[in-house]
């Protein structure tokens, strides 16, 4: 069995898809499509940068996912291949949710640019720059992640009597968990870390707290955009970064769309499941970010990053 997977962010890069569209016209009708959707020249962002500019949370989100889109594209068009043929589920980091739910056609190409957009603007209106901040803990698992946000909290609320956010964000491997919330307890969180048994904890050059409880005006705006928006049954199971667990119909989709804002991102849970479910080879669209993950979760299973032509051409050999 075989999953399609979608990045999050972070695997923006400036020169993104332009070896692809210079390959494919298919590619650059995608580019095309989004830019017009978007009413912007997202494309030549991402061609040409600034890499600051690109890196803008309401860019970054739309670009990652046209990229992905686009060399899902490019093999499904120019390699006559069908993805409820060739894929059993798909699923997505963070926003690579919505580029797995648009790539399996619960939403149209438009309407997940327009919904990224929108994530991406109210993600970075949720929280005044520099209140929050996230951090990366290596070497650690899900239990010492937990364990180590609650003593930041604590030791903050200590110093100063207030109680501040800071939780487990992502779950991303056993070996790499993400702490988000205000920045005083990530910061003493990261000063904790090596004394609690991680190998270290890192700062992330991130411009919100993502996936915690202080992005619920973020969660209520794209509670209203998707209420509002079409969405279909995909064409095969997405597995919801919230649940870790397949879901298809669209109001389950519209809810854990929602919840993810806020929620926890269980991609160690997520890839588990699928490997309990058959799952054998995962194959990512559009970045390499998330294929070393899905080797350190699951040895045995194949993980194949698809980003250039001959990565495209590789894999239809493959299927």
């Amino acid at each position: 069995m075989r999953a399609f997977i979608f990045p999050g962010q972070g695997s923006q890069a400036v020169g993104m898809g332009k070896a692809l569209a210079d390959a494919s016209p298919v590619a650059r009708e995608v580019f095309g499509e989004v830019d017009e959707a978007l009413g912007q020249h997202l494309f030549r962002l991402m061609i040409d940068g600034p890499a600051d500019e690109l890196t803008l949370t309401q860019n970054a989100q739309p670009a990652i996912m046209a990229n992905a889109i686009a060399t899902l594209r490019v093999l499904e068009r120019e390699g006559n291949v069908r993805l409820a043929d060739t894929a059993d589920f798909v699923a997505g980091h963070s926003l690579g949710e919505y580029s797995a739910l648009c790539a399996a056609q619960a939403f149209d190409l438009s309407t997940t640019a327009h919904l990224l957009k929108l994530r991406g603007l109210a993600m970075q209106a949720a929280v005044p720059v520099g209140e929050g901040a996230m951090a990366a803990l290596l070497g650690a698992d899900l239990d010492k992640a937990h364990a180590i946000a609650a003593a930041a909290v604590e030791a903050v609320a200590a110093d100063t009597g207030q109680t501040l956010v800071c939780t487990v964000a992502n779950d991303n491997d056993p070996s790499q968990v993400v702490l988000s919330g205000h920045r005083a307890p990530v910061e003493r969180a990261v000063a904790l870390a090596k004394d609690m048994g991680a190998k270290r904890g890192v700062l992330l050059p991130v411009s919100a707290p993502f996936h915690c409880p202080l992005m619920q005006p973020a969660a209520d705006a794209m509670a209203a955009a998707l209420t509002d928006a079409h969405v279909a049954a995909p064409l095969v199971p997405v597995y919801a970064n919230v649940h870790a667990a397949p879901i298809a119909a669209p109001d389950a989709i519209r809810t854990a769309l929602v919840d993810q804002v806020t929620g926890m991102v269980r991609w160690r849970e997520s890839v588990l499941a699928m490997v309990e479910a058959g799952v054998t080879q995962f194959v990512e669209f559009g970045g390499k970010v998330l294929s070393p993950m899905v080797k350190r979760i699951a040895p045995d299973a194949e993980a194949i990053s698809v980003v250039t032509m001959d990565d495209v051409e590789a894999l239809l050999a493959k299927i």
